[in-house]
């Protein structure tokens, strides 16, 4: 793996790592045999040096069983959203170049009806713009016979009804980050894939963090759901299809397993590249990423710009938001009680997370494939995030006294 000197990792899989990680270890793995996930991927580090780390079971089941590692590529889903969009906002926000006070409408004429005119750059960041949480918009890309380019899309997501009223509560919503990706497209003139590899992925020195990873790379990386049957069965119970709708008979679904390529459903009829979900990484390029949103760590962004993750910007509402990120003051948060309040974090469909206390400059990254090898429904893991969290804050708390 390509590292600057800068960015080497300070893990080393000596006896008394193993030692420390072995009770984490040993719960994912009861996890695995519990059939949460087929994989679980973690890193945790404080101040810049990893501290424990692991790699157990299989990325890959089907169609062939492959063990997973801690070079392991995972489809991070909505890690996309902070990683991505978070970051590049974060930058064009030190910069002057945008501002949360925006409204949308000033980057897009789309944004002009009553119902959006009034929504601001901040409100998509934050998830207060009344957006529902989420469409199938290749459903309605069906009504459309031409090539869909970036403004076809913001179109169809500024046509879709609010939900709620704007600044009301909280509601989180893919929507929002697809608008913010084209948005940003718009700023630089640039796909979304360029924006992120020249401005994030290639001053990080990161060779395996990317979107549409190549087929070479396809053995690192863990596989996800056998078709989108989860997707299907979403779109019949909200509506969007009828009952009698069937992969076959559709080319909307796929039908085969799904391996090196993105899960989410709208990101791969957005040829696999949105600011919600389709980023591929492994365990220690997150780290590397996420140290960028700590003031002391970062090299991408002013320090003070950090306060941006840790703050609350929606006092009094449902869930403590800060930008991009979800606070650990927000009731029945996976960041669990062992972190403290203006930790944040992000949650990932396909089983990822990664959560930051910005204090301690501790970072939990904990990657699973749960989408992976399993009939529907798909198990619900916060409890194991949480635990996982618990653990490693116990083991970190222990070192230290």
């Amino acid at each position: 793996m390509l590292n600057s000197p800068q960015y080497m990792t300070n893990f080393t899989s000596n006896d008394e790592t193993k030692i420390k990680s072995k009770k984490i270890s040993g719960f994912l793995q009861s996890r695995i045999e519990a059939k949460d996930f087929p994989s679980a991927v973690y890193l945790v580090a404080e101040q810049g040096k990893i501290v424990l780390q692991d790699a157990l079971g299989f990325a890959v089941v089907e169609p062939k069983k492959i063990e997973a590692s801690v070079d392991t590529i995972n489809d991070l889903a909505s890690l996309t959203k902070v990683l991505v969009i978070g970051l590049l906002c974060a930058k064009l926000i030190e910069k002057c170049e945008i501002n949360l006070s925006d409204k949308v409408l000033e980057y897009s004429h789309f944004f002009s009806t009553e119902l959006k005119s009034e929504v601001k750059i901040e409100n998509l960041l934050i998830h207060t713009s009344g957006f529902q949480s989420w469409s199938p918009l290749y459903l309605v890309l069906q009504n459309f016979s031409a090539d869909f380019s970036p403004s076809d899309w913001l179109n169809i997501v500024s046509e879709i009804p609010n939900e709620n009223p704007l600044n009301s509560k909280i509601v989180y919503s893919d929507l929002n980050f697809i608008a913010l990706g084209f948005i940003l497209e718009e700023i630089y003139d640039q796909p979304l894939d360029e924006i992120a590899r020249k401005e994030i992925f290639e001053p990080l020195y990161l060779k395996d963090t990317l979107y549409n990873p190549p087929k070479e790379l396809q053995r690192r990386i863990a596989a996800s759901e056998k078709g989108n049957e989860f997707e299907k069965n979403t779109c019949i119970e909200q509506g969007y299809l009828q009952p009698s709708t069937t992969t076959e008979d559709s080319d909307l679904f796929r039908d085969y397993q799904i391996w090196g390529e993105v899960h989410d459903g709208n990101c791969w009829f957005m040829n696999g590249v949105s600011g919600h979900a389709g980023l591929f990484s492994p365990v220690e390029d997150v780290f590397k990423i996420a140290q960028q949103f700590l003031p002391n760590q970062t090299t991408l962004l002013n320090p003070e710009t950090c306060k941006l993750f840790r703050t609350n910007f929606t006092p009094g509402l449902n869930e403590a938001r800060s930008i991009a990120f979800q606070l650990a003051e927000t009731p029945e948060s996976t960041a669990s009680k062992a972190l403290s309040k203006d930790s944040f974090g992000h949650l990932g469909f396909t089983g990822t997370s990664l959560w930051i206390e910005p204090e301690t400059e501790r970072i939990f990254i904990l990657l699973t494939n749960r989408t992976h090898d399993h009939e529907l429904p798909f198990v619900n893991i916060n409890s194991v995030r949480r635990k996982f969290h618990e653990l490693a804050t116990e083991i970190l708390s222990a070192k230290e006294s």
